[in-house]
């Protein structure tokens, strides 16, 4: 009698495989449980739910997408075209006027850049909260000669969740190449600064985008507890300070006024992270961001940075043209 035993055991092997997944799937999508309460009912490491839930993008298994077409906002995202001159406005609906905008931003993102990256585009990416949420909302699939570059440092430490994660999730779900600044996105000296761009290579990384396809950024409010504080970047003493110097929020820890001009405080000297100028050469801009404590620095950072693509919610997008 013929048998045949390895079939069996690599069949066993997919299906249990394909089981975790779709476990991770359920628990994170449908669940809503986090990444890390996940990983304790597997009994798997957080890295590997990670890769679990980014396999499964990258399968076609998850798809989150919105169809009606909201006419209703229309007027709203022609009237911010007409008075920024930007070229394509989205505005997100929201539930309430005070409700946390964020998901509906990241859904609205996702759908964006979905359709937007291609093969052979170098993408230049900040992160923050709305920017982390927007991966479950981004198709994944397999691009040749794509290039994800951060344009900002990291943090060490975080607790629910990592932001500056996004760089290297984003270029994962796409399987391209990820260049990520191995240094915190604020440092203690111009000197520290100085020393790590030019003696560590970061300089060099910062210089692949000088010539982006496309750049992904939000922005910071200043006057509440976003995420550059929650991290512990900066203390309430240099907020205040900032506030004093006629800061509204920053872009990429470029902290701007209302006029969208830097601001001459110490804060903007130890920031590792693409100037503004290298943001206004990317060939297409992409905002995401809103809330109502950031409808001063949206303001700002349109100044500053003249997006090509803004996406928002829909009460910050009457804000800016109120």
């Amino acid at each position: 009698m013929n048998q045949h035993p390895a079939a069996p055991a690599v069949r066993a092997r997919t299906s249990d495989n394909d089981r975790l997944r779709s476990r991770a799937v359920w628990l994170y999508y449908a669940e809503g449980l986090k990444q890390s309460e996940i990983a304790k009912i597997l009994d798997v490491t957080r890295v590997t739910v990670v890769r679990l839930l980014a396999d499964a993008r990258r399968r076609n298994e998850v798809r989150i997408t919105i169809r009606s077409p909201l006419t209703e906002l229309a007027g709203t995202e022609f009237e911010l075209r007409e008075r920024y001159g930007i070229d394509e406005v989205i505005l997100a609906p929201v539930s309430a006027p005070d409700a946390d905008p964020t998901p509906a931003i990241a859904a609205a993102a996702g759908a964006w850049i979905s359709s937007a990256i291609t093969a052979n585009m170098t993408v230049g990416v900040g992160w923050g909260r709305t920017l982390h949420s927007s991966l479950p909302f981004i198709t994944g699939r397999s691009l040749e000669d794509l290039k994800v570059i951060s344009l900002l440092g990291g943090i060490a430490a975080a607790r629910r969740f990592n932001p500056a994660e996004f760089a290297w999730q984003f270029a994962e779900m796409f399987q391209g190449e990820g260049y990520l600044i191995s240094a915190p996105a604020l440092v203690d000296s111009p000197e520290t600064k100085h020393a790590l761009l030019e003696r560590c290579g970061l300089a060099s990384i910062f210089e692949m985008a000088d010539k982006l396809d496309l750049a992904i950024f939000s922005t910071g409010g200043i006057t509440q507890l976003t995420t550059s504080y929650r991290t512990g970047h900066l203390s309430e003493a240099e907020r205040e300070s900032l506030i004093e110097a006629g800061a509204v929020g920053d872009i990429l820890y470029n902290f701007i006024d209302a006029d969208g001009q830097l601001v001459d405080h110490p804060i903007n000297q130890r920031a590792i992270s693409a100037d503004l100028k290298r943001l206004r050469a990317a060939r297409t801009r992409l905002l995401v961001s809103g809330g109502a404590d950031k409808h001063e620095v949206m303001r700002a950072a349109i100044a500053a940075t003249t997006p090509n693509v803004l996406i928002t919610d829909e009460e910050t997008g009457r804000a800016l043209c109120a």
